[in-house]
């Protein structure tokens, strides 16, 4: 099973809740757990508001979300100034800066930044997928069974 979502998105506050929606219904109707669901959005949600507050050149965004078997993918690509994940600081209790890439570490299964300067930036997050007993999304992801047909 594989199910891509591409979202070309305005650098508007209001894009994040509407991506977040989007992969959402698509998650739920899998019937991907809500722990994981839950991290998937938050995740989503401080990728793209990373995006709407640093990423000054573009006008718009990519969101692309593949959800293929047991993982999840999520891509955000945008046109701002790139920026170098490695030269921000590890937040501290009150710091404005760099908690979400910490947010985003913590509940990624995997995390990778390519960034070019003036020209832009590319955040991909990788979360393992667990589904309810009995789910779409679990039947679909298993349809080959043990004996691998």
């Amino acid at each position: 099973m594989e199910i891509s979502l591409d979202l070309l998105l305005p650098r508007d506050a209001a894009s994040v809740p509407a991506s977040r929606k989007i992969l959402d219904a698509a998650l739920q109707a899998l019937g991907v757990e809500d722990q994981i669901c839950d991290d998937i959005e938050l995740m989503l949600t401080e990728a793209c508001s990373n995006v709407i507050r640093h990423a000054e050149n573009g006008s718009g965004y990519t969101v692309r979300a593949t959800i293929q078997d047991l993982r999840c993918v999520i891509k955000v690509i945008d046109s701002g100034p790139g920026f170098e994940p490695d030269e921000i600081p590890v937040p501290g209790p009150s710091a404005e800066r760099g908690r979400g890439l910490m947010i985003m570490r913590m509940l990624a299964d995997d995390v990778r930044f390519a960034s070019v300067p003036d020209d832009g930036a590319l955040v991909a997050l990788e979360k393992r997928l667990r589904y309810g007993e009995d789910s779409i999304g679990g039947r679909l992801a298993d349809v080959r069974g043990a004996d691998g047909r």
